[in-house]
């Protein structure tokens, strides 16, 4: 009989292990019916009309023969294994300009802000070798790539396009395409990931049609393809940044470039700003080409300086684990006001305690950067002068970020309020 017990308890053990070991997720899409929905399409058709707090649907291993249009805000695609997670499409951009529907041209289009896409794998399966076949297509900002396999034989696998303030972040995935199959327009930061090319033309591409800050650096990657490919290129003003990349020895000796139409100037575009193709420390498999020396002291800025935030002008730092900070706090009547930085995302139901026995419930703000708390009892100022603890539930940053950025369990308000 001990040793049953044992033996239950053990079990026991070791499932609470396992669930806890399971990742955060508000939806479940399974192909076999184990989750909430066997689509994504039908996944996402159930979200609300708005998202205002971070939602992470979770997809199991499978194939996902779908593509998906996301409108909501603050969506996180979660991949349960980055191989075995596929969710694929056949899509010609040609064909779907031909007859549109409203999902759009690519296997994921994305038409809202704040997307990550973590841990799978996404194909654009069209056969031919070469023309538009997007398999990511945006025009929302602050997009996270992680961990993702983004592939395509034709060309712009990778289109994120709002070209006025779109900021992307990608980092350990693997991109690959016939032309321009990494092609942003905005700023764009990509570390630690692999790119392959099928033909012997352009990996890269980049637009800075609106702003001279706007970049493209890449970081840490390694570049490949068939015997030949480019580098890369571009037809708008642009500005490329490769710091510490290897290339191996099927790229061409041919610099980046700048497409015009010297038969057809009126398909020009304007070109303010000059080439901008700075490298630093890169090396090339086999023979070193001459272009890719290094060159980044030109713009007066360290490879050292040169990070997400510096990218994206200081407006975004998708890298940063700073938790929510609270601006001021107010008391109303039986209830305490939490100004943020930033909205927040609520889960389970959080509880704040005072250091005298008081509790506050969480009552409202859900999505917001202003949240109340509630108490059954008066609360005056001196309830506050020391720490709170936070238990019931958890309080997190909404925008897109690498990491889930909570607030901590201990809370200490300033004086100032």
């Amino acid at each position: 009989m001990r040793i049953y017990l044992f033996s239950i308890s053990l079990i026991l053990f070791s499932i609470t292990i396992a669930y806890t070991n399971e990742p955060y997720r508000d939806i479940t899409v399974a192909t076999d019916g184990s989750g909430d929905y066997k689509t994504l399409t039908d996944a996402i058709h159930n979200l609300p009309m708005y998202t205002y707090e971070r939602v992470i649907i979770y997809i199991k291993k499978g194939i996902y023969n779908e593509k998906i249009r996301i409108e909501q805000d603050n969506i996180t695609l979660l991949g349960e294994d980055k191989d075995s997670t596929i969710i694929q499409y056949s899509q010609l951009r040609e064909d779907w300009q031909k007859n549109k529907d409203f999902i759009g041209p690519a296997v994921i289009n994305i038409h809202a802000d704040d997307i990550i896409l973590k841990n799978l794998t996404i194909i654009n399966t069209q056969p031919q070798l070469g023309p538009h076949a997007f398999t990511i297509y945006g025009i929302g900002t602050r997009t996270i790539l992680y961990n993702c396999k983004v592939l395509s034989k034709g060309g712009d696998t990778v289109s994120l396009w709002n070209y006025k303030e779109g900021m992307y972040y990608h980092a350990k995935c693997e991109f690959e395409g016939g032309v321009d199959f990494v092609c942003p327009r905005g700023w764009c930061y990509i570390t630690d990931s692999r790119f392959y090319e099928l033909q012997r033309t352009a990996t890269i591409w980049h637009a800075a049609t609106t702003e001279e800050t706007q970049r493209l650096v890449i970081r840490n990657s390694y570049f490949d393809g068939v015997e030949g490919f480019h580098l890369g290129r571009h037809h708008y003003d642009a500005a490329f940044y490769l710091l510490n990349c290897i290339f191996s020895n099927a790229m061409a000796d041919k610099p980046i470039y700048h497409v015009t139409y010297p038969d057809e100037p009126e398909r020009n575009r304007p070109y303010f700003w000059g080439d901008r193709y700075y490298f630093d420390n890169c090396k090339k498999e086999g023979n070193e080409f001459t272009w890719l020396q290094n060159n980044l002291k030109e713009t007066g800025v360290s490879a050292n300086n040169i990070n997400a935030s510096w990218t994206f002008d200081g407006k975004w730092n998708p890298e940063s684990i700073e938790a929510p900070k609270i601006k001021n706090w107010e008391i109303k009547n039986n209830s305490l006001l939490l100004h943020f930085s930033e909205p927040l995302t609520i889960r389970g139901k959080p509880i704040l305690k005072t250091y005298n026995g008081k509790e506050l419930i969480f009552i409202e703000g859900r999505g917001r950067d202003t949240l109340r708390f509630s108490s059954n009892l008066p609360v005056t100022k001196k309830d506050f002068k020391k720490e709170l603890r936070l238990s019931g539930g958890k309080i997190l940053a909404t925008q897109a970020s690498l990491e889930e950025k909570f607030l901590p369990e201990t809370i200490q308000l300033s004086s100032n309020h």
